[in-house]
Formats: C-alpha cells, sequence, structure tokens
C-alpha cells in the first residue's frame, strides 16, 4: 500500500505553517461503484485520504478545497485560538482516523460558513466510510444529512456545483431519499428526470435514473403483493 501513498508539503490558510499531507497516486483499479457514486476501488480507500488536517492549528477540510480560506474564516480562527492541538493525521490512516478527519472538515466547515453542497460532499464521504464499516444506522444518518445540505445547494448554489450538474444532483437526491426510506418522494424526483427531455442529453444519469425508477417501483409493486389481506 506504501507505494500508492506519497506526501507533499502544504501550508494551512489559517495559520500559514507547512505541514505534510498524505495523498493517494491516481492508479487504483475500480472495484465497483454504487448507486450513490461511492467507488470501491481493489487496493485502498482513496476516501481515507480526502481530508487534509494541519498538525500546528488543527484545521481541517477538504483536500479539493483546503487552500480556499471559508467565508467565516475568522471565526475559525477566533476557536482555535490559544487552543493546544496535538494531532497528525499524516501517513496511512485507519478507518477510524478517516472518519475523524471528515468529522473534523464537517465541523470547521459548519463553523467557517461553507457552501451546503460542500458539507454535503463531506457527509456523503462520511457515510461511505460507515457503510465500508456495516454499520446502517451511522451511515442513514450521514445520509440524511447530506440530502439536508444537497436540498439547501439546490435551492441556492449555482449550476454546475463542483462536477454536478442540476439532474445529476437530482438523482442523488433521489438515490439518498431512497436509502433512507423516503421511496415516494424518490420515486417524484426520478420520475421528473426520465420525463424531462433535456435530461436525456447526459446519458448516463438519464439510464441511472431511469434504472433506479424501475428498481423501486418494482419493489413496492412486491410488497403490495406480499401485504396482508
Amino acid at each position: 500500500m506504501n507505494d500508492l501513498l506519497y506526501t507533499v508539503n502544504k501550508q494551512c490558510p489559517l495559520c500559514q505553517k507547512m505541514f505534510t499531507v498524505t495523498k493517494v497516486r491516481n492508479k487504483l483499479q475500480m472495484v465497483k461503484q454504487d448507486s450513490d457514486f461511492c467507488t470501491t476501488y481493489q487496493e485502498l480507500n482513496p476516501y481515507y485520504y480526502t481530508v487534509w488536517v494541519c498538525n500546528h492549528c488543527g484545521y481541517a477540510a477538504q483536500d479539493t478545497y483546503f487552500a480556499d480560506l471559508p467565508p467565516a474564516a475568522q471565526q475559525v480562527k477566533n476557536f482555535l485560538k490559544d487552543k493546544k492541538v496535538n494531532v497528525n493525521f499524516s501517513g496511512p490512516r485507519t478507518s477510524e482516523q478517516a472518519i475523524d478527519t471528515i468529522k473534523l472538515a464537517i465541523y470547521f466547515g459548519g463553523l467557517g460558513q461553507i457552501q451546503a453542497s460542500r458539507l454535503g460532499g463531506l457527509y456523503i464521504k462520511l457515510a461511505w466510510l460507515y457503510r465500508e464499516k456495516q454499520d446502517q444506522e451511522s451511515e442513514h444518518k450521514a445520509l440524511k444529512m447530506a440530502q439536508r445540505y444537497y436540498e439547501e445547494a439546490l435551492e441556492k448554489e449555482n449550476f454546475p456545483i463542483g462536477n454536478m450538474s442540476q439532474y445529476t444532483l437530482e438523482y442523488l437526491m433521489a438515490d439518498l431519499m431512497n436509502r433512507t426510506g423516503d421511496t415516494e418522494e424518490a420515486t417524484r424526483r426520478l420520475s421528473r428526470i426520465v420525463n424531462n427531455h433535456q435530461a436525456r442529453l447526459e446519458k448516463r444519469i438519464f439510464e441511472m435514473a431511469k434504472e433506479l425508477w424501475y428498481q423501486i417501483r418494482q419493489q413496492n409493486n412486491e410488497e403490495d403483493t406480499q401485504a396482508p389481506v
């Protein structure tokens, strides 16, 4: 595994000090991808390393946005001021360490008032880590939170959001709803996609939405058939 990981020095945007982060090389072999885009790789789980944590001040954020100060950066600085920090997440991480880093990023993201879509992205990655551990209860709680923040992003943010179009996010929302038991609303959202001619231009998302819509309807029909008279 060590040949798949490498370290680089980064500057913390909050305290300005240099620290070491661990990154994953882009040569992993995909095993499968779940309907909510959680991807399993053969060699290791790259989601373990999606958050960087400064070992000087303790600030944590997703790697993609780490260099960008959060809107309410001063609040984060005030919180960390004069606090003794003793963390070092450099090097190989365990599942528990990965979960801890994402929780830290969520905390600082909320404190720093980052975009709802970024909080949604952190929560869905947290759910994927709980899925790996087969902790269904914690996974569902994290999926619910991801759903909540993605809903807010859908209402307030401009597209594309990260690498997601509106139809991608609509589909993802429906998938999260299905996974957490709200199949009725999931079906409504999927229907809007499969009946939208514009959505057909995004062929992969359109086909995924159609397949999930069919699966939910089939499951509901089976449940109706098995229900006691």
